[in-house]
């Protein structure tokens, strides 16, 4: 190792520059449609730039990266096309003909060269095609949506450094139409070009009036000197037992000069030890000659790393990265380019499951338990941004989720994404631009041959490939969605992304180095890929049934206790299964006109069930219901009539956080003797949409967010909803041993009826273990509804490493008495501290149920259990070492270190004594100044918890962070099932 030096570093977080001598060019941009614009391109680049001073100037500002509809929305020049049926007016390009949205986009930047100096304008995506003017010189850009274009424009350039942008974009080839019934993918006809799928709508999805088109990814241009590096290749691997680790790294060198280059290139790797200092692990220099007007491949001679600091997956450890740096140096130059990558040192391996049949992952030699979401993009107009990655990724590690599938009928992820996900611990399933519906069946029946071109498909797969390779998050690529490839192009994929020998052993105890290769298997590095499986779809080998059979779902809700069920689903991991996600009532004003707000009508059937009927905006917006007739009872109607918009909403959150949490504690309850993974269809919307959902397109969360994070939380403890024993799943490589699980029974009366204390437990490794029967129902004198909260804790320290609750219904009953319940006034206290660093406010608080216990926890050994806090190891605002203080609220505020006039304490006042259910926080603006239907919420938002219940005597801690904009005063509202209309909990002055 190398001394500790002093350097510029990136905090953890943000996305590191993968050029140093790169600029974006995301300002400053105008747009015209082509058919309003007299000029040509020389034109607007010469002698008749764009202007936006006269009133009839067809220009406007311009949203780059974005689409020409994002572009027009900015501009007010169409109706919002995710607030209410307002798509429905925006002129379709199926209609208006590809001319209408072929649009110019200009700017200007300044790039000046020195001597031996060469500039490359790189567009990282643009769909479908375009005619590239700069300064008067024209250059076409082939097409394709997922293509990189690096442009050598030294020759172009102004002498003065000013030079003058002009892209005309051009739509894709093959539109299509919308058939009136709409469907998957409408007529299939964006199949035929290499470009996103979803653009033509889909049951989840309104049609993308634009097809997408734009410069929809990042524009920049690079400055180097006689010698570039270009897409370097890098690789981990292992031996002694992940002790020893080796990096492998090969770059392709272009020297553009009319003479051999003398470089001195270098490889250099460091870690960041806190924001300001980073310690240089290896620095390696090689001399090499590269000759003249020529591209060359380089690879370095392995760097070895004693006990590396390893990558992990969420819940399974840190994601601990490196930073490599590769820089080169030419004789008579100085440095002629740089670049740099966050590095991740770790193995996937992924194989076929004998015991369960389903594919099986391994990180460092440890199996993973999947358990995810299905992925689309981030926003249907492709307005990305870092601080929007961010936020849906953390989202995503919030729920303790562990893989991402980004679904082959939508992107390849930007490396934003995956930066972010590298950061959190997100493994990523990438799909290739298949989709079953678009690719050989639909109605109408599709083109089995997938795009016209073939070539351009395998182009951009492997220029892709390239893009993203480097990420330790990537844990796979798979050909397609519910469809392979067409057989040329999957035979390519297969052998283009075959695994290196190494990576197809799992024998990690013997040592390897490139120098113990034969010539024919090379250095890993050399490879396309070489380290990740390649799957040729989505329900083959291991998932699904494997043979690509329809064996994905259900899409419907679902009885909860159904997912614990042997029947419910018999293949070892699915890829796609799928439920209600309706938003809380904020969204649905902030959305739709007022018509919008009409409840479902409730059509009773004869056979008994009831049918939803949705108003035409909710049809609009793809709503589920909470029925399925002749299988599942109408869930919101079992907790009453909905009276309105708000009691319609909150009693979705309830089924939301219901059948989430059932849906991954059944996968979870046959962890490894059944199911190998889940990825639930799907984590959120690329647009206002209705279902399948943790959070809405505004990033507000539903309660079945909080669902999934209790659900997966890697030490958990949770009740079979079929046989009604409770279960300790440990996900985990450790044992736990000398624990208990309490168990108790609470009744809408505020009385404990059932308690129970199980001891001296030993949780083994990745094991789920049933421990006792709940039975309560079989007692005698059950009540109808009843509460029940469940806490797996430490013995040692008494240490609580889940807490689970449930509300229950006898068989064959409902929680209509949860109604009468709502009336109840259960009385709180909130203390609150309020900390801000720049625009980021974080508030902590302690919330406490100050209702009367039972005496029936004066008198137990265990009662302290019962004093305790919801602070399991996936919550990191508390952070609580030994003691000997007793009761848990005195280790919480000594944890937090608070003075008391930093303090606000706020009480709510009642005369009852039982459960506050269903809590829950929101942030909003404390403007008073507003009509029906304006929303005053701050967003996003991130809670330690939300949606949690509290029972007489309990405390537990929530952090709130958020941010806000300059000049605007945040208060928290608490509201509940107990606290109808909320309660200003802390305003911010």
């Amino acid at each position: 190792m190398c001394a500790v030096v002093e350097e510029e570093v990136s905090p953890r977080y943000e996305m590191m520059a993968e050029q140093r001598r790169k600029m974006t060019v995301d300002s400053g941009w105008v747009a015209a449609r082509s058919s309003e614009v007299q000029f040509s391109g020389t034109q607007l680049t010469t002698t008749h730039p764009p202007t936006l001073t006269s009133p009839t100037s067809p220009w406007m500002e311009a949203l780059v990266p974005g689409t020409v509809l994002a572009t027009l929305l900015k501009n007010n020049a169409v109706p919002d096309p995710f607030y209410g049926l307002q798509n429905q007016h925006i002129i379709d390009i199926a209609d208006s003909g590809r001319d209408y949205y072929t649009f110019w986009f200009f700017t200007t930047f300044y790039c000046k060269l020195s001597s031996n100096e060469h500039c490359d304008l790189n567009f990282r995506g643009i769909n479908y095609s375009a005619d590239v003017y700069l300064n008067g010189h024209e250059i076409f850009l082939p097409k394709g949506m997922f293509r990189r274009h690096s442009l050598d424009v030294t020759n172009f350039l102004h002498p003065d450094g000013t030079n003058l942008l002009a892209v005309l974009v051009h739509p894709p080839d093959h539109p299509g139409t919308i058939p009136a019934k709409g469907g998957q993918g409408g007529d299939h006809e964006i199949g035929k070009d290499v470009t996103t799928q979803y653009v033509e709508g889909w049951d989840w999805m309104a049609p993308i009036r634009d097809r997408n088109t734009g410069i929809w990814d990042e524009v920049s241009f690079s400055v180097t000197g006689p010698v570039r590096i270009i897409d370097p290749h890098l690789i981990s691997t292992f031996s002694d037992d992940y002790k020893k680790a080796y990096l492998h790294t090969t770059t392709e060198l272009e020297n553009r000069s009319s003479w051999t280059a003398e470089c001195s290139l270098s490889v250099q790797v460091t870690t960041e030890l806190d924001d300001s200092i980073c310690l240089i692990e290896h620095l390696q220099t090689q001399d090499l000659s590269i000759p003249a007007n020529s591209h060359v491949q380089y690879t370095f001679p392995e760097l070895f790393f004693s006990n590396p600091n390893l990558w992990w997956p969420n819940g399974m450890g840190k994601q601990s990265l490196y930073n490599v740096a590769i820089s080169i140096d030419v004789k008579g130059f100085g440095e002629s380019d740089s670049w740099s990558h966050h590095f991740g040192f770790r193995k996937i391996e992924s194989l076929i499951d004998d015991a369960t049949g389903g594919r099986l992952f391994k990180v460092n030699g440890e199996p993973i338990f999947i358990r995810g979401g299905n992925w689309i993009l981030s926003d249907g107009l492709l307005r990305f941004s870092k601080k929007r990655y961010n936020t849906d990724i953390k989202f995503h590690a919030d729920m303790n989720f562990n893989m991402i599938r980004c679904w082959g009928g939508g992107l390849a992820e930007r490396p934003e994404f995956y930066h972010y996900c590298d950061c959190y611990g997100l493994l990523v399933w990438q799909e290739f631009w298949i989709t079953g519906d678009v690719d050989g069946r639909g109605d109408p029946v599709s083109n089995p041959n997938g795009p016209l071109d073939h070539d351009l498909f395998l182009f951009c797969a492997r220029d892709t490939v390239k893009l993203l390779r480097n990420h330790p998050s990537l844990a796979l690529w798979v050909g397609g969605n519910e469809q392979i490839p067409p057989a040329d192009i999957n035979a390519a994929l297969k052998n283009d992304l075959r695994l290196h020998p190494y990576f197809e052993s799992v024998d990690e105890t013997s040592k390897f180095s490139a120098g113990d290769l034969s010539p024919m298997l090379r250095d890993p590095s050399q490879y396309l890929d070489g380290t990740r499986v390649y799957i040729q779809g989505s329900m083959w080998d291991g998932f699904a049934d494997g043979k690509g059979n329809f064996t994905d779902g259900p899409y419907e809700i679902q009885n909860p206790e159904d997912f614990f069920k042997d029947y419910f689903y018999k293949y070892g991991f699915n890829p796609e299964v799928g439920s209600i996600g309706m938003p809380v009532a904020a969204t649905i004003r902030a959305t739709m006109p007022s018509e919008g707000w009409q409840i479902p009508v409730f059509k009773k059937l004869t056979n008994g069930y009831v049918k939803e009927v949705p108003n035409p905006i909710w049809e609009y917006h793809k709503y589920i219901p909470y029925s399925k007739p002749n299988k599942v009872h109408d869930q919101i109607q079992l907790y009453g009539d909905a009276k309105d918009l708000d009691d319609f909403c909150l009693k979705a959150q309830l089924v939301n956080y219901v059948q989430y949490r059932a849906l991954l504690e059944g996968w979870t309850s046959r962890m490894w003797s059944k199911y190998t993974g889940v990825l639930i269809w799907k984590t959120q919307n690329p647009w206002t949409g209705l279902r399948g959902q943790f959070y809405d397109h505004l990033l507000d969360q539903t309660a079945g967010f909080y669902g999934c994070r209790c659900a997966a939380e890697p030490i958990h403890v949770q009740l079979n909803l079929a046989t009604y024993f409770i279960e300790a799943v440990n996900t985990t490589s450790e044992e736990l041993s000398n624990v208990a699980i309490e168990v108790v029974v609470w009744d809408l009366d505020g009385s404990c009826p059932y308690y129970t204390v199980h001891e001296n437990l030993s949780l083994m490794p990745k094991k789920v273990a049933p421990i006792v029967e709940m039975k309560y129902p079989q007692s005698e004198n059950p009540k109808p509804v009843y509460f029940l909260l469940l806490k797996l804790y430490n013995m040692s320290d008494h240490r609580i490493l889940s807490r689970n609750f449930y509300w229950l219904h006898l068989s064959g009953g409902d929680y209509k008495l949860l109604e009468p319940y709502k009336e109840k006034k259960i009385p709180l206290k909130v203390t609150s501290k309020v900390s801000m660093e720049e625009s980021i406010y974080n508030i902590q608080m302690l919330v406490t149920n100050t209702s009367k216990r039972p005496s029936i926890f004066e008198h137990s050994s265990t009662a302290r259990l019962s004093d305790g806090f919801y602070a399991t190891n996936s919550l990191d605002t508390v952070q609580c070492g030994g003691g000997q203080e007793t009761g848990w609220v005195k280790r919480i505020n000594r944890c937090f270190s608070w003075k008391s006039d930093d303090l606000k304490i706020t009480k709510i006042n009642g005369p009852d004594i039982g459960v506050a259910f269903f809590l829950h926080f929101s942030v909003h603006t404390s403007k008073t100044d507003y009509k029906e239907g304006d929303d005053t919420r701050i967003l996003p938002v991130h809670y330690s918890d939300n949606y949690f219940s509290l029972v007489p005597g309990e405390t537990m801690p929530i952090n709130i962070s958020f941010e806000v904009p300059q000049g605007v005063t945040p208060r928290v509202i608490l509201h509940g099932w107990n606290y109808d209309g909320g309660e200003v909990i802390c305003e911010v002055v």
